[in-house]
């Protein structure tokens, strides 16, 4: 697992009337600081891919839809620098988790339904110095494949 990157598994707490789950607490130490919750959603096939933060973690949440998440460390002083990891997230595995500043992130969306995703940063989205980088999401750098594999 990439140096600093944190998952959770979540809980469902089901009866009669549907479920209830914990995402976040203040106890858990997942965030060093609350900055903002945004919500986001994208379509089958959609890739959104890569962005990282400079000042920034980020904690991701798919309640709908299923997405191959995929985390790249570009972080110099990091053991895991250059390490790609891949999970797979959404309402087929629900968990949380967490991507700190300097790590490379981006999803896909995965079978016949959009995929919503929640995610909560240490800082609020600052329009006029945005703490958002890009990567291609085909950059040779990371040379991830994005297509599903028959096995």
């Amino acid at each position: 697992m990439i140096e600093g990157v944190k998952v959770k598994k979540l809980l469902k707490h089901c009866d009669d009337r549907g479920f209830f789950m914990e995402l976040v607490r203040d106890d858990e130490f997942l965030l060093s600081r609350f900055g903002q919750a945004s919500m986001s959603m994208s379509y089958p096939g959609v890739i959104k891919a890569f962005h990282y933060h400079e000042k920034q973690d980020d904690v991701w949440f798919f309640p709908s839809g299923n997405a191959q998440v995929v985390l790249y460390d570009l972080r110099e002083n990091s053991k895991t620098k250059g390490q790609t990891d891949v999970y797979y997230m959404g309402e087929d595995n629900p968990m949380v988790l967490v991507i700190p500043t300097g790590v490379a992130h981006g999803y896909r969306v995965l079978g016949q339904k959009p995929a919503t995703i929640i995610y909560f940063t240490t800082e609020s989205y600052d329009p006029n110095h945005p703490d958002e980088k890009r990567i291609a999401w085909d950059d040779p750098m990371i040379g991830f494949k994005w297509t599903t594999k028959n096995r």
